[in-house]
């Protein structure tokens, strides 16, 4: 996630650079063609343009807030789960009988095993934090299942099924903890049906087809009156609309290892510290530092 208010233009130049230069070529030829083809024979009307650009600043739009509905969606998401991981690590704090303390601390390191594991997951990332939150028995019971962070969820459970039946915990307390259990399913469901529905392909694919036919029909009419200049126009022109298209579709997909992101790395690792101290543990990691004071994974 960015975290600085203004960006640099080398960032903007170096996430664009190659369509760039496809549009140049673009207005290049555009200018060439009309110039030598078809500059003496017919004159390409203005209105085509101004429509075309009308209807693709309606496509960006859309686009760009649906894109940016995905990016919130999957944000409260994460924000949901920093809150429900903290009331789950009170709740077993304090509200378990001294007598299954154990099991019950037991239980908070295997939530943090369970974040990594959804991170994981989400992010196509191979899971190393398993070993250092789940137990050897844990690690016995979710091997063989595809589904690492819902198999951990079903651990969990199965201990709090036990800590009922110990007599540990009362039943409203069971309830109250057993509905945070639904609510960190649900939190994983919504983030796996976030990251496995693909956008439309055609709403993106559409919207750079018209831009480049945008680009080439603007660059043909002001080459018109402006010449060669036509070419620089015509590339500035487009690299509005390319730059604005391309800063929504970054955001498509929430869960990637990039800097437009919802930081699930910083977000874990908060919830990872919290829950640690709240444990009163003594070796606590550091917080995820931003990258070069800019964006934070």
């Amino acid at each position: 996630m960015l975290l600085v208010q203004n960006i640099r233009f080398s960032r903007i130049l170096r996430n664009t650079w190659q369509v760039d230069l496809i549009m140049i070529v673009s207005c290049t030829a555009a200018y060439l063609i009309r110039e030598f083809l078809i500059a003496h024979h017919l004159e390409i009307p203005s209105i085509i343009p101004t429509v075309l650009g009308t209807a693709i600043a309606f496509f960006i739009g859309f686009n760009n807030n649906q894109a940016y509905d995905r990016w919130w969606e999957a944000r409260k998401v994460w924000g949901a789960l920093v809150n429900d991981s903290r009331s789950w690590a009170r709740g077993l704090i304090h509200y378990v009988d001294p007598a299954d303390i154990v099991l019950a601390r037991a239980m908070v390191f295997r939530h943090i095993g369970f974040l990594y594991a959804l991170k994981a997951a989400l992010r196509g990332e191979v899971q190393n934090f398993r070993a250092e939150y789940l137990t050897v028995e844990d690690e016995l019971a979710i091997a063989g299942h595809s589904n690492l962070h819902n198999a951990i969820l079903s651990l969990q459970s199965r201990d709090l099924q036990r800590l009922a039946q110990n007599k540990s915990i009362d039943s409203f307390r069971f309830i109250e903890m057993n509905e945070l259990l639904v609510k960190f399913s649900d939190e994983m469901g919504m983030s796996e049906r976030i990251k496995n529905t693909v956008f439309p392909t055609t709403y993106s694919y559409l919207t750079k087809v018209f831009i480049w036919l945008f680009v080439v029909s603007f660059t043909l009419v002001i080459s018109q009156s402006m010449g060669v200049w036509s070419i620089f126009m015509g590339w500035i022109i487009g690299f509005v609309f390319v730059s604005t298209q391309i800063n929504g579709m970054s955001l498509v997909n929430p869960f990637e290892n990039n800097s437009a992101s919802i930081p699930l790395n910083s977000i874990t690792r908060t919830i990872e510290i919290n829950l640690l101290q709240m444990l009163g543990e003594k070796n606590v990691p550091a917080p995820v530092k931003p990258i070069n004071d800019e964006y934070i994974l």
